[in-house]
């Protein structure tokens, strides 16, 4: 399983032939086709409907909690759904100490069950409780604060989850920086990967 980060929020998994993006916002022209495309609210950032186009093909299921022509399955927090051999299931994502993503929206974050691994793209959210029901392999955490969480409590939800990989996201475009994806090092809960836009790795 390939694992590419897209910058912002986006990332690409990629198993066998199946192909799913999370939040592509500006991404490269070249890359393949989606089977998949999770979107975690409908911020400019994160619901990109130039990239959504560009990546779909007849075929591809675009999956997000609000209504929406690109959209073919809406999902609200708890829900689960099954596509071929990948199981999303969604957690909320919500601000609780400002007022950027109410709760009352109903966005989300993603549990993507594919080729026996859990991977759980948080969205836009705080350090919430439904974090604390988590099982999986590997996170993507923002580190941004201003809008989301901030490095330091990615850390805690980090010792929350207790994930065997950690990848920061939300930093280097609109806030954030790489030094807030770097204090994600400080949890020792698990392998933080710190990655530049563009760059992927393997999860074994």
């Amino acid at each position: 399983m390939n694992i590419t980060w897209l910058g912002h929020a986006g990332v690409m998994i990629r198993y066998i032939s199946s192909v799913v993006y999370i939040d592509p916002w500006k991404v490269d022209p070249a890359l393949p086709k989606a089977d998949i495309i999770l979107l975690t609210h409908d911020h400019y950032d994160h619901y990109s409907e130039n990239d959504v186009r560009m990546l779909s093909n007849d075929s591809t299921r675009v999956v997000a909690p609000m209504a929406s022509s690109l959209v073919t399955d809406r999902m609200k927090p708890g829900d689960v759904l099954k596509i071929g051999d990948v199981t999303v299931s969604t957690i909320p994502a919500y601000n609780i100490n400002k007022d950027f993503h109410p709760r009352k929206n109903n966005w989300v974050g993603y549990v993507v069950g594919i080729g026996g691994k859990v991977l759980y793209h948080a969205g836009d959210t705080d350090r919430i409780d439904e974090m604390k029901g988590v099982k999986a392999d590997m996170v993507f955490l923002p580190v941004g604060g201003t809008y989301t969480m901030t490095a330091s409590e990615a850390v805690m939800a980090i010792d929350d989850i207790k994930p065997a990989h950690a990848v920061p996201i939300h930093f280097g475009d609109i806030v954030g920086t790489k030094d807030d994806a770097k204090r994600l090092m400080e949890s020792r809960i698990c392998k933080v990967h710190i990655l530049d836009k563009g760059d992927t790795i393997s999860l074994d």
